[in-house]
């Protein structure tokens, strides 16, 4: 068996870096993705949602170092079970928590970098601009 989830979103705040009792880094950091739409009356719709991603050792220092509020990144990795919680404003929602294995920082110039998180990968892939064919 096997799942895997891509998100593209913008960080909510800062990440947070940890460490195990062992010493393994963990970094922790919120996405949001955002939908927009236009619905039957004409008027314009927006839904967001909030992912949390944990990092693990080599790509945790990385995300820790290079992320902040408000960035443009790419995580791939796997969707862990939701965990049900009630909001403060009583409703019941669904944590939605991701173990990332790939982080790719986006945006502009000299922003972007794929950071392999897979067991045992331990290098940094810097993307050129130029080198992508669109």
């Amino acid at each position: 068996m096997f799942q895997r989830i891509m998100i593209i979103g913008r960080l909510g705040r800062d990440p947070e870096m940890r460490f195990t009792p062992d010493g393994t880094p963990v970094t922790s950091f919120t996405v949001a993705t955002d939908r927009r739409w236009t619905d039957a009356n004409g008027q314009q719709q927006q839904r967001t949602i909030w992912f949390r991603v944990t990092a693990w050792r080599r790509l945790a220092e990385i995300c820790n170092q290079y992320l902040a509020k408000g960035r443009l990144v790419f995580v791939e990795g796997e969707l862990n079970e939701p965990k049900p919680f009630q909001g403060r404003d009583g409703e019941w929602r669904a944590s939605l928590d991701v173990t990332a294995r790939t982080v790719q920082f986006l945006g502009g110039r000299g922003e972007g970098a794929a950071a392999p998180g897979a067991p045992g990968e331990e290098e940094i892939t810097a993307i050129d601009e130029e080198e992508i064919p669109f």
